[in-house]
């Protein structure tokens, strides 16, 4: 006889009891954020064909996808990340009269990352997407729209760290890194691993000008000065551009109010590919990672069809849940179910009283009499 297995495997989860009730009212409080500043909600599956999301990721990164395959042996993923899979279905359907396209969406996305990073690989993801506008203007409503949602669960404490794609692949490009060595070098310096970004660089005869730039991208980190000094730093018309988007981005932000919230560092990078300009990571305490993380990606869509300019967000639930437990952050809940008892006799008229009170949006419990109290 086979053993009944109670436990889940590795990385994934139940989730019950109040913790379940509290994901739901912060999904319903950034959700509600999200649709003041007009998005529409948008749904796609959870697994797609293993090429919609092949070319965006690096190799190794491929290798944390769950992959299956259906019945006439096409590879297919669940997916690892929200955005492949809105570019793919708004390319199709959503950009037609040239408008900008603003959705927000919710699920669960899927990693298969190693056991030892005691990171979960199912995680619960809440984000939006604007598309079909390349202004300075959309990144600051992104943001912006980022930062309010984040307040809005009640947390307070916590900081969106802003850079910019191009400044770290305009320098690539200056030393003439080829896309093959380019993408393990951001590899290893995500990883904070700087010797081996270092060694790679050497492997490759990288002038030592541009080994000691890669690395000090990492340095650049703080307020409006930071920007000064990184330009300072690089002479190639699109690292200098990233820089000035930044300042014009900053700029607007102001004119929202949440200046306060924003750093600047240069040294963001993302595994994903498809990142092209402004990119952030939002922190606070409590946790060991990035709650939430977002960025332009302008080339994407044209790769399912039509080209639009587009930039987005994604807040990790679990982990923002987690940081308003360990900062002690009391969420605002519903009010307990009324409670009422019922005998055999009474059950007609209890069930009656509970159908009204119901009808009025009150929660309410029917308890039979013998049961404990």
């Amino acid at each position: 006889m086979s053993k009944v297995l109670l436990h889940t495997p590795d990385g994934v989860r139940d989730v019950y009891g109040r913790e379940c009730g509290d994901r739901k009212i912060l999904a319903d409080k950034i959700h509600s954020k999200m649709k003041s500043f007009g998005y529409e909600d948008i749904e796609t599956p959870t697994f797609e064909f293993f090429d919609v999301f092949a070319e965006e990721i690096n190799t190794s990164d491929a290798k944390q996808l769950f992959k299956f395959f259906d019945t006439e042996g096409n590879t297919l993923v669940l997916r690892p990340d929200f955005t492949p899979s809105i570019a793919r279905c708004a390319s199709k359907v959503m950009l037609e009269n040239g408008n900008p396209v603003r959705v927000c969406y919710e699920g669960n996305a899927f990693l298969n990352t190693s056991n030892l990073q005691g990171k979960l690989k199912e995680n619960y993801n809440i984000g939006v997407e604007l598309m079909n506008d390349p202004s300075v203007y959309a990144d600051a409503e992104i943001i912006a729209l980022l930062i309010d949602a984040l307040k809005s669960t009640g947390l307070n404490d916590f900081q969106v760290s802003v850079g910019d794609a191009d400044y770290y692949k305009g320098i690539c490009e200056e030393a003439g890194i080829g896309d093959e060595t380019e993408s393990k070098i951001r590899e290893a310096i995500i990883g904070k691993n700087y010797f081996l970004a270092e060694s790679i660089m050497a492997e490759n005869s990288i002038p030592e000008k541009y080994k000691n730039l890669i690395v000090k991208v990492s340095e650049f980190i703080g307020s409006d000065d930071a920007l000064d000094k990184a330009m300072t730093e690089v002479n190639n018309e699109r690292s200098l551009n990233a820089v000035k988007r930044l300042k014009e981005l900053y700029k607007v932000l102001t004119y929202y109010g949440v200046e306060k919230y924003v750093s600047f560092d240069l040294g963001i990078l993302s595994k994903f590919n498809y990142y092209t300009g402004v990119i952030f990571s939002a922190y606070t305490y409590g946790v060991g990672d990035a709650i939430a993380k977002g960025g332009r990606y302008d080339n994407l869509l044209g790769k399912y069809g039509k080209d639009a300019p587009s930039i987005g967000f994604s807040i990790i639930l679990d982990d923002l849940l987690s940081a308003l437990y360990r900062q002690n952050i009391e969420l605002e809940h519903d009010e307990a179910p009324i409670s009422i008892i019922y005998t055999d006799d009474s059950f007609k008229a209890s069930l009656e009283e509970a159908a009204k009170l119901r009808s009025q949006g009150k929660n309410v419990v029917l308890k039979h009499a013998t049961e404990e109290l």
